[in-house]
């Protein structure tokens, strides 16, 4: 990163790994090569690009259990609409703390919805009772907020035992922890784990139906049609083969990251879980902090109050206000995200000029 620029907000986008932007160019050509070719056409230019395609299919359902196929979509946000439209089911059950794409889609749906609470720690219960008739349960691995791992195996558990399908959105935790194995359905972006943004995939369990969300010629077996991009799918392929590569060694640069950033921000509590979280994302208040002028005071260091979908509304984080939080003490919180290319000196520089812009607060 720049030396004028420090970025910390790796949860609301990743930058591009070098290794994706190289798989991706060749299929960026222009007139004078044939890799422009429409995957789905059937000459040699169409099959060229449609091999391209299934090998970036393969890498992407490497991250995934087995036992499942890959429908590349156009990111998470689909692929939870497509999972929680599309799937025969009852009442939805939902965790307090999901992603709007969940939440929202599963109000949109008309179905019954179950909202299940989380505890001052940011977490569900993983033994929380589903409402009779339930057929869906959405529970997220990694709260984008927050950054507190949900105890997803035994809700998948608990789902199947009540006769329900279980839906996890995985994109915080796609690349980064191991798959959530009981799931039926995962949605995964790849511009959150260093690949291209306007590409996704929903993975399907074998045995589980879905129905079509996008009409049109027919195309990833006639689940969700439109012309794929090559490109795309290269990069989130070669993304997520390097994220597999890189797994441990991402987890203990991060770990130290976040463990040299809470030794500066001593006065600082942690919205949520301290243990149970995933560590690129350091939820953190203090008491009379001015967001916005905490902000412009560091207008040299990205970061975030928290979802950058929620960004600008005023309103309080919801999932701040699911763990229990006040509105002040909501809006006297901030994000820092860090990622595989965060250097410790930019953690320190960025660390110590945030402690410095809220002391000038005075608080």
């Amino acid at each position: 990163m720049s030396a004028q620029f420090i970025y910390l907000d790796h949860q609301a986008t990743t930058p591009l790994a070098p290794e994706a932007r190289a798989a991706m160019l060749p299929w960026l050509s222009g007139p004078e090569s044939i890799a422009f070719a429409n995957p789905h056409s059937m000459h040699k230019a169409g099959r060229a690009a449609a091999a391209a395609v299934e090998v970036a299919r393969e890498q992407v359902a490497a991250l995934l259990p087995k036992g499942g196929r890959v429908i590349f979509t156009s990111g998470a946000t689909e692929a939870l609409n497509q999972a929680i439209r599309s799937v025969p089911r009852g009442g939805i059950a939902c965790s307090a703390i999901e992603h709007s794409a969940v939440f929202n889609s599963a109000l949109a749906s008309g179905a019954a919805v179950q909202e299940l609470p989380v505890g001052a720690d940011g977490l569900v219960n993983p033994e929380a009772a589903f409402a009779d008739g339930t057929g869906l349960v959405a529970v997220m691995q990694v709260n984008n907020e927050i950054g507190t791992v949900q105890p997803v195996a035994r809700l998948a558990e608990r789902a199947h035992e009540a006769g329900a399908l279980f839906l996890c959105d995985a994109v915080q935790g796609a690349g980064k922890l191991t798959p959530p194995e009981g799931a039926d359905l995962i949605a995964i972006t790849a511009h959150k784990l260093y690949g291209p943004k306007g590409i996704g995939a929903l993975w399907v369990r074998d045995g589980v139906a879905i129905a079509p969300f996008v009409a049109g010629g027919g195309q990833e077996s006639g689940l969700r049609s439109g012309t794929l991009s090559p490109a795309l799918c290269a990069g989130f392929g070669a993304a997520a083969e390097l994220a597999k590569s890189r797994m441990e060694a991402d987890f203990q640069h991060l770990s130290g990251l976040a463990a040299l950033a809470r030794a500066i921000l001593t006065r600082w509590t942690v919205n949520g879980s301290e243990t149970a979280r995933w560590p690129g994302n350091l939820n953190l208040r203090l008491d009379g902090l001015n967001f916005p002028r905490l902000l412009s005071d560091c207008r040299k260091i990205a970061f975030s109050a928290g979802s950058a979908c929620g960004s600008g509304t005023g309103a309080p984080s919801r999932v701040l206000s699911a763990i229990g939080l006040e509105p002040h003490e909501a809006r006297n919180s901030i994000r820092l995200g860090f990622g595989r290319y965060t250097t410790r000196d930019e953690v320190e520089t960025a660390c110590r000029a945030i402690e410095a812009a809220a002391q000038e607060q005075g608080v």
